[in-house]
């Protein structure tokens, strides 16, 4: 038997799908109102915790805004409207706020719920496609994620439906971390781990070769003696500091090319007569990842590390943050 074969149509129609989305989020941004403002104020102010609720395709995109909630400074959490009816309705307090989310604004499930956590004290917000549907009507605040269609041939698969609402979910929940002051170093904290974690996270001072590790000279120093200093630190340069063990230069592997490309004696040099002067340096409190993007916007592979008054506190290199999982 033959294998289906993409069609030559398959792009067009994958093309007009995805104008059929964006068109449905730019929609969107036009219709705003002040129930979102509504809906923002009822979520700032609330005691309890923000639960999402909704079924099918809408579940799915309600677990997602649930989860993006708790991670930018609203605690939130996802309740099946199934499992609500058998138990789970009792994880919902009257100081919570629920967002409840269905296209069609009919669920049933969820239409079973909403009047008992209403009767208690609960406040609903409504995402629906139907500002006239039961569900909305029964909200505190009604959001509308209404779409013109559906990218699905058909208009039946919920496609731009459950795009649209992805996409005001997430308007929610930056709008939210914009109010409550909600910065990188509260990120962080909710990312402790994977990649994004170490970016947040890992400072300068955590991955930098400090004491003996952190390579220097004096400007005085033969070159001779200071390419030994090179290579027992093993990172492709060395500091040149003061009296004072302050930053003054530096000496890299591409400095030494240099100078033999010039033909120099190395053996009469001292190490102020190749050192580049005024180098880059960085402090320990500094992101790690702020060190990469200086290495990368001044091509260089290695940075001193220094305190406020240039003196020298350690050193790092492309490696360092590569082994740290930085990059």
């Amino acid at each position: 038997m033959s294998r289906p074969q993409p069609s030559a149509k398959a792009l067009d129609l994958a093309r007009q799908v995805l104008r059929i989305e964006a068109e449905a989020v730019l929609a969107l941004s036009e219709r705003l109102d002040g129930a979102f403002l509504e809906a923002l104020a009822l979520i700032l102010n609330c005691r309890g915790r923000v639960v999402v609720s909704g079924m099918g395709k809408s579940g799915h995109i309600a677990r997602k805004l649930a989860s993006t909630l708790a991670s930018t400074g609203t605690p939130a959490y996802f309740v099946h409207p199934a499992e609500a009816s058998h138990g789970d309705l009792g994880m919902i307090t009257r100081d919570d706020v629920l967002i409840a989310l269905s296209n069609s604004g009919e669920s049933a499930e969820l239409l079973t719920i909403v009047p008992i956590i209403k009767r208690q004290g609960g406040k609903l917000i409504s995402m629906t496609g139907n500002g006239r549907s039961s569900l909305a009507l029964t909200a505190d605040i009604h959001l509308d994620a209404a779409v013109a269609q559906e990218a699905c041939p058909f208009n039946l698969a919920p496609t731009a439906s459950t795009t649209a609402a992805l996409a005001l979910g997430d308007a929610l929940a930056v709008a939210l971390l914009d109010a409550r002051g909600f910065g990188r170093d509260d990120f962080a904290r909710s990312h402790p781990g994977g990649a994004l974690g170490r970016r947040l996270l890992t400072h300068v001072r955590d991955v930098m070769r400090s004491g003996s590790a952190a390579p220097h000279v004096r400007p005085e120093t033969p070159l001779a003696a200071a390419i030994l200093e090179m290579s027992r630190g093993g990172i492709g340069m060395t500091t040149v500091v003061d009296e004072q063990q302050r930053v003054i230069g530096i000496v890299t592997d591409g400095d030494l090319r240099r100078a033999f490309a010039r033909n120099l004696d190395l053996r009469t040099l001292s190490t102020a007569d190749i050192m580049g002067r005024r180098p880059h340096t960085i402090t320990p409190e500094k992101l790690a990842v702020e060190a990469v993007e200086m290495m990368e916007n001044f091509k260089i592979n290695q940075l001193p590390v220094v305190d406020e008054e240039s003196r020298l506190l350690g050193a790092l290199n492309m490696h360092d943050l590569f082994q740290a999982k930085v990059i």
